[in-house]
């Protein structure tokens, strides 16, 4: 079977917009067959029902499986690959603009209910690259660092791209394109 992946928009975040839309052509243009959902109720998320849609979608992954998250999608990928049946493995993820806690926001909480479990997460995948913008607003390159060490993620920070929102102008985005090419190598 061919190499799949997934790109996972964020909290408010459209399907396909900005460099989303721009990495699944890249992406399907070198040999992938590629999905990025419309997630549920994306300005009022909540994690189950996010995780629904990304465990329908990705059926029995593998390790032609690959994800790409942004921000709250990020955290949707990581408790998807924590939950994941012992054995089972997927490719690799790339994460953009990648967070650990629910950054002091009620609105995310509903996705912490408790700490990630980072080593469950590296039972699942080995592969991690983390990509982070110094004047993101919302999500401080630290946070990249926490990946760095905890999921052995190959830390990418690019200057002045903000959260990488299409709303900034972000609408190519060849860091996470190489990133994942990488890893699938």
């Amino acid at each position: 079977m061919g190499k799949k992946a997934f790109i996972i928009h964020g909290w408010g975040g459209t399907a396909g917009s900005g460099w989303k839309g721009w990495l699944q052509k890249k992406l399907e243009a070198n040999g992938f067959k590629t999905f990025s959902p419309q997630m549920p109720d994306a300005e009022n998320p909540k994690m189950e029902k996010w995780l629904g849609v990304l465990s329908e979608l990705a059926g029995k992954p593998d390790t032609n499986t690959y994800f790409v998250g942004h921000s709250l999608g990020t955290v949707a990928v990581l408790r998807y690959i924590e939950r994941l049946k012992k054995g089972e493995r997927v490719g690799g993820v790339v994460l953009v603009a990648g967070f650990t806690d629910d950054l002091g926001m009620n609105e995310l909480k509903d996705f912490f209910p408790n700490p990630l479990d980072f080593g469950k997460i590296r039972s699942h995948c080995g592969k991690f690259a983390a990509i982070h913008s110094t004047n993101d607003r919302y999500v401080a390159v630290r946070y990249g660092k926490e990946l760095e060490q905890k999921l052995g993620a190959k830390l990418i920070v690019l200057k002045n791209m903000g959260h990488f929102s299409h709303s900034e102008g972000i609408n190519e985005l060849p860091a996470a394109l190489g990133a994942l090419l990488d890893i699938a190598k």
